[in-house]
């Protein structure tokens, strides 16, 4: 592993840090040395790993304190800064170490049994008051504080070694660390995080004081120093030591699973996958919790999943316990996909998701009775998928959450044919596993994650570059919903996304051509794993007098006002079909299909006609948990309604702009923001279909009722 530090960049480190923290040097040379080991994945991922520095500060009386700044608990390392580290008293936490290491009488069972309550308790009770942006944050101390509290060492580091591991993590690790790394490093048996790992540490330092760090058996490495360079030092030093060895030993060839003559394709097998993998909220009611997908693939990702011991592996568990709270232990493992019997394989991967939630069901009531642990089961369902022949899957609740658990999986698979080239993959035991999964001090992690009602959605909208189209994007991804964007200008798609913000998937598609729509489907799939509302809003208000009307007018008017909504809910019900959960088709429609107004005929006729498709879509396709709403709207400021067209329409009937644009019922002008809202509104109501929403502040003339 090359070493990163660069002393230019240090110092520059250091000078943006002058004056804005109290421990600034410290601090400085502290959050450079946690980044440089957080833009290593092979190290630490997303939220892993732990960094500290001991210093003195000044409290409120104009006394020094011996303090021990943190990370927060689940703040990346790679993006961390000098305010995501909580600042702990030293004195009492130390003490509180000499008090259990003089007291023969605790023993083994109780030290792992420290309450959570009780660290927490201890933890708050001596937070050292720096800022107020540790209340505003919520910033937990991490659940290593005790380990970091309890060494004597200034900066300390702690990573998830991805080499490390995959040495530890033997019958024999213990013996070929020592081996690899020498009698610089003191060993520690695997312990749960917490008390009694602290204790564990502190007695191996102090057996051999002259150690460079530790090695914690299928968990992570930890090294220390007077200066953040060189505990950074000895963490490059060791884990380069480490893979060398892995390297030494070479990959050997794993033996292959047969494949179909052709594998499915991915943007096929995702939606199943997908729609495999939910929880049902009312049994019978058709209302789902989902999940959003991530998918990779590599050469090493390959070798993995098409291995003959693929399911044998997959078994065998976490790379470490880090991973478990995201990724559960175990993955799932569904049969290759045949491309010739899409059908076949979404039997099979619904099969195996049933023995799946069963057999992690057994584990949790066969695990809950061994700990005596007051835990409710969290959801039975994989958090990674591994396909034969294709790759792999992350699930989460958003794409951030799913990347996060593909990025595991896919180092992990990496890891376990090294450590399978070595000789055998073994994680820690069930009980461990569940004792981690189910302790409320990792939970509390995952549960600082507050998502919306649309979490685990998926919204493609139509013309969504500007207007009503953009004013909607906005509004599902207010909701928590993930989005796919469609236009036509590949700028103007730029710029929408970059307002929108997130992980938007903008896409150029003519929505007159099959093949656009197509592609634009098979992308959401690649990128999410399938679509789950569909907002049909691009249109254009062809005018003439409807007998003089040219029929190439007509006809390219019905194209993009009535056949591209076809088109789009052609390829929206495959697509849920597919994924077997429901889904909602939306439609702009328009106040002229049933108000039209003079020389409108050429746009009243298709819109006419899309409301009728409106209709057809949820009489036909109800069957399928589909629903189909649309909107009619009137005088919304768009591409449609320009300012042009608004002034000239407001001059001919003698009326303001604003008379004009409140010509309704209520006298109130309708915003594109308020067509949004209703779209919404729209897709939420799980038990509405077939129904025309007016948004037009009243106009009794195209009331359908």
């Amino acid at each position: 592993m090359r070493n990163s530090w660069n002393d230019a960049d240090f110092q520059r480190s250091i000078h943006e840090f002058s004056g804005t923290f109290e421990p600034a040097a410290e601090l400085a040379e502290l959050v450079y040395a946690s980044k440089l080991l957080g833009s290593e994945n092979s190290l630490v991922m997303h939220g892993g790993g732990n960094t500290s520095v001991k210093c003195e500060l000044v409290d409120m009386v104009g006394n020094r304190v011996d303090v021990l700044l943190i990370k927060a608990s689940g703040v990346d390392l790679s993006s961390v800064t000098g305010h995501d580290y909580t600042p702990v008293k030293l004195a009492p936490l130390r003490n509180l170490g000499h008090l259990f290491q003089e007291n023969d009488r605790i023993s083994e069972e109780e030290l792992q049994r420290f309450s959570t309550k009780e660290f927490k308790h201890l933890l708050l009770l001596n937070l050292f008051s720096l800022t107020d942006h540790i209340a505003e944050k919520r910033l937990t101390p991490s659940i290593e504080t005790l380990l970091h509290a309890f060494l004597p060492h200034r900066y300390i580091l702690h990573t998830h070694s991805l080499a490390l591991l995959t040495l530890s993590n033997q019958p024999d690790g213990e013996h070929i660390c020592r081996e690899v790394l020498g009698p610089g490093f003191g060993s520690v048996p695997y312990i749960k995080p917490g008390l009694h790992l602290a204790l564990s540490g502190l007695e191996v330092y102090e057996k051999q004081k002259d150690i460079k760090g530790l090695v914690l058996h299928k968990h992570g490495l930890v090294t220390f120093g007077n200066s953040a360079k060189e505990a950074y030092d000895v963490m490059i030093d060791a884990v380069s030591r480490l893979e060398r060895r892995i390297a030494e030993a070479g990959r050997k060839t794993f033996a292959k699973a047969a494949l179909p003559a052709a594998v499915a394709s991915r943007e096929d097998v995702a939606p199943v996958v997908r729609g495999a993998c939910v929880v049902e909220k009312i049994p019978g009611m058709r209302e789902f919790e989902q999940f959003i997908l991530d998918f990779r693939t590599s050469p090493d990702i390959l070798d993995y999943v098409n291995s003959a011991d693929l399911v044998k592996m997959s078994r065998k568990g976490a790379m470490t316990p880090d991973f478990i709270i995201r990724t559960k232990n175990r993955p799932l493992v569904v049969p290759a996909p045949d491309s010739s019997d899409i059908a076949g394989f979404r039997t099979a991967v619904h099969d195996a998701v049933s023995r799946y939630t069963e057999e992690y069901t057994a584990y949790f009531d066969a695990q809950k009775e061994v700990t005596g642990m007051h835990v409710q089961m969290l959801d039975p369902l994989p958090r990674v998928v591994l396909v034969p022949g294709l790759g792999l899957f992350g699930l989460g609740r958003t794409f951030h959450a799913a990347s996060v658990n593909a990025d595991i999986a896919a180092s992990t698979a990496s890891a376990i044919l090294d450590a399978e080239s070595l000789g055998c993959f073994e994680s820690i035991t069930d009980r461990e596993a569940f004792e981690i999964e189910y302790w409320d001090m990792e939970q509390a992690k995952m549960n600082k994650v507050r998502n919306d009602v649309l979490a685990g959605k998926v919204a493609m909208v139509s013309g969504a570059a500007s207007g009503i189209g953009l004013a909607t994007a906005k509004a599902f991804r207010q909701k928590g919903a993930e989005l796919v964007i469609l236009d036509l200008s590949r700028e103007a798609l730029d710029h929408a996304a970059a307002e929108i913000g997130g992980d938007v998937l903008a896409m150029t598609c003519d929505v007159t051509s099959r093949d656009d729509v197509r592609a634009a489907f098979d992308g959401a799939c690649r990128k999410f794993g399938g679509v789950d509302i569909v907002v049909s809003n691009v249109g254009a208000a062809f005018q003439g007098r409807i007998g003089d009307v040219p029929d190439a007018l007509l006809r390219k008017s019905f194209e993009l006002n009535f056949f591209s909504h076809q088109y789009i809910s052609q390829e929206a019900v495959r697509v849920m079909r597919l994924q077997g959960t429901g889904g909602v088709l939306l439609y702009n429609v328009s106040k002229q299909a049933v108000n039209p107004g003079p020389d409108f005929g050429p746009y009243g006729l298709p819109k006419a006609a899309t409301m009728f498709l409106v209709r057809q879509y949820a009489l036909d396709h109800g069957r399928d948990g589909i629903r189909a709403n649309g909107i009619n709207a009137d005088r919304i400021r768009t591409g449609l309604l320009t300012e042009e067209m608004i002034k000239s329409r407001s001059t001919a009937r003698g009326l303001s702009e604003r008379e004009y644009m409140a010509g309704n019922l209520l006298q109130l002008e309708v915003t594109a923001d308020d067509v949004a809202q209703a779209f919404v509104h729209l897709a939420l109501e799980t038990k509405t279909t077939g129904s025309i929403v007016t948004v037009d502040g009243g106009n009794i003339a195209a009331a359908l009722r």
